[in-house]
């Protein structure tokens, strides 16, 4: 996809249709499960890259992430890290998307059969996803291939948490639309998914619901975008 803002993502299209959101299983914020119908929208194949956010640094001249200066973590093709979410929101709004709905986000990371990870009910290990501090930092988008999810997009579990458009409640799943579920309109806390390089299993679960204040920026959160179909 060549977004308006004359970049290149690589999208995938995720087709309209319901899925199980939700589990009956895991923690209390995470239940019921239920079913959601979406639109059909294209998200990132991968999390945006530093080479991907240095673009839109230099073009619109908005600040930098915190660790751009930071060798360590300033890799072209690692995740970007250490933005707030208003600054993933910008991004987003740049290339002419927005950031996904948690609805969008977990549809993405499990696909129609109510998965536990994106690639089904394996365990969790080091050939799948980066996590559990097996290297203590992001790596690379994309260096998991086994682990991807059922709509082809990679590090839906792990290498960084990824910021979505939602404030977290627990009570939205009993009161949410069944039908493209926007979000609660206010909160505190935005809601971040799918666990990172340094959480365990319990994290990584394509239902597991975790959340951030918006104006955290840490080398845990990253981000992905999504473009919805016209209407």
């Amino acid at each position: 996809v060549t977004t308006p803002a004359g970049t290149t993502h690589e999208m995938m299209t995720i087709p309209e249709g319901e899925f199980a959101m939700g589990s009956n299983l895991g923690e209390i914020n995470a239940r019921p499960a239920h079913s959601i119908y979406l639109s059909t929208y294209q998200i990132d194949r991968f999390e945006v890259t530093n080479l991907q956010y240095q673009t839109f640094v230099q073009t619109t001249n908005h600040r930098p992430s915190e660790f751009a200066q930071n060798p360590s973590l300033n890799v072209a093709d690692f995740p970007i890290t250490g933005i707030a979410w208003l600054d993933a929101d910008a991004y987003c709004q740049w290339i002419g998307g927005r950031l996904p709905t948690e609805a969008e986000w977990e549809k993405a990371a499990r696909g129609s059969d109510g998965r536990t990870y994106p690639w089904g009910e394996t365990s969790p290990d080091s050939t799948l996803l980066n996590h559990n501090r097996q290297i203590n930092k992001p790596v690379t988008v994309g260096s998991y291939p086994t682990g991807v999810s059922p709509f082809g997009l990679h590090d839906m579990a792990g290498n960084v948490w990824e910021w979505t458009n939602d404030w977290i409640s627990s009570t939205y799943y009993i009161t949410s639309p069944d039908r493209n579920p926007p979000g609660p309109s206010n909160g505190s806390q935005r809601v971040i998914r799918g666990g990172s390089w340094g959480e365990d299993k319990t994290f990584v679960r394509t239902f597991s619901r975790f959340w951030s204040a918006p104006n955290a920026s840490t080398d845990l959160i990253g981000f992905r975008c999504v473009i919805p179909e016209q209407q």
